[in-house]
């Protein structure tokens, strides 16, 4: 299954039919073929519980494909709300940049890029409008360190791109961004909460605030 891309929509992956079959090369590949003719990004996801197959297909095809955890939240595990981290409906732009920062860093290590850093790309970045909810860590005296962001369909609300300053990891920053997510989440009615994390490492910062690991969710590219 193809998502399209719709006017200046977001252009979503590929992903194989529930309750997932048996995928071949040659289904892979044409599903290649068609995302290069609409100009999208070759891109495949899906769970690897549910399409077990596919793992070795999308390799055979010529796709790198990551194996993330999945994980789903216990809310009666969330922890109390970090005193200065909030949610906001809007995208100022300090959720772009230090999303950006802390991407190009990836994992909890400590790194090098800081306030200096952010406050450096802040110059000449703008805030972008959003029907998302967003979360910041902002800390007095240092701004805002860590982000976090709810993209919501119906009852079930997935939480992305969230984000530290590489200078500012280990102090349970991405993880009360996280939380807070999760509890105004739960606020506005949803039934499920879930999100999917780079490494078991990142998935060990979840699992501290109250999620826990129900399966693999495989992100394919070329």
């Amino acid at each position: 299954m193809l998502f399209v891309q719709a006017g200046d929509g977001y252009p979503y992956y590929a992903r194989p039919r529930f309750p997932g079959g048996q995928p071949t090369v040659a289904e892979v590949l044409e599903v290649r073929e068609r995302q290069r003719e609409l100009g999208v990004p070759e891109a495949f996801e899906w769970v690897h519980e549910t399409t077990p197959g596919l793992l070795d297909v999308a390799r055979q095809a010529g796709l790198e494909v990551l194996r993330a955890p999945l994980l789903v939240l216990d809310p009666e595990k969330l922890p109390e709300p970090h005193p200065h981290v909030r949610v906001i409906g809007t995208s100022p732009a300090e959720v772009s940049v230090v999303a950006q920062l802390a991407f190009s860093s990836p994992g909890t290590a400590p790194g090098e890029a800081g306030t200096a850093e952010r406050d450096a790309e802040l110059t000449s970045a703008t805030p972008t409008s959003t029907r998302h909810r967003h979360a910041v860590a902002d800390l007095p005296g240092e701004g805002v360190l860590a982000v976090g962001t709810a993209q919501r369909a119906g009852d079930v609300v997935e939480i992305v791109g969230v984000g530290t300053l590489p200078a500012a990891r280990r102090r349970g920053l991405g993880g009360a961004v996280t939380a807070e997510l999760a509890r105004d989440a739960l606020a506005r009615g949803a039934e499920l909460v879930f999100l999917s994390a780079g490494s078991q490492e990142i998935a060990r910062v979840y699992e501290r605030v109250g999620f826990r690991r129900i399966a693999t969710a495989c992100i394919a590219s070329a």
